[in-house]
């Protein structure tokens, strides 16, 4: 199977399960690896064939950003899904942060591997 990945999207929403995480947006930082077959992409160089990684990336960053998710778990479960109704994705493995979450680590998170068959 081909990747196509998108690296470091920085959005800002809703996450957590303290009263103070629940007041205001804070950064999430979110990796997404997707697979399928880019064979026909590659040699029709045909967009329709290929794993359309602006229109995810506003798929994966409006919903970030509207869900007020209560854990980094949920939200990435929720971000898989949208990985996978993409045409030709068969597996996604998503990276859900929240940086400067836990005092003196850089970042604190998730990561799912999530497949169509499942």
């Amino acid at each position: 199977m081909d990747k196509t990945f998108i690296k470091d999207l920085l959005v800002r929403g809703i996450i957590g399960i303290r009263d103070w995480e629940r007041e205001k947006p804070q950064d999430i930082l979110i990796n997404v690896t997707v697979f399928s077959d880019t064979t026909r992409a590659g040699d029709t160089d045909d967009i329709a064939y290929c794993v359309d990684y602006s229109v995810l990336a506003k798929k994966i960053q409006s919903h970030a950003e509207t869900s007020a998710r209560l854990t980094v778990e949920a939200l990435a479960n929720d971000l898989a899904k949208i990985c996978l109704e993409q045409n030709g994705v068969n597996k996604a493995i998503v990276r859900v942060e929240k940086p400067g979450a836990v005092r003196f680590a850089k970042s604190v998170g998730v990561e799912i591997q999530r497949s169509r068959d499942e």
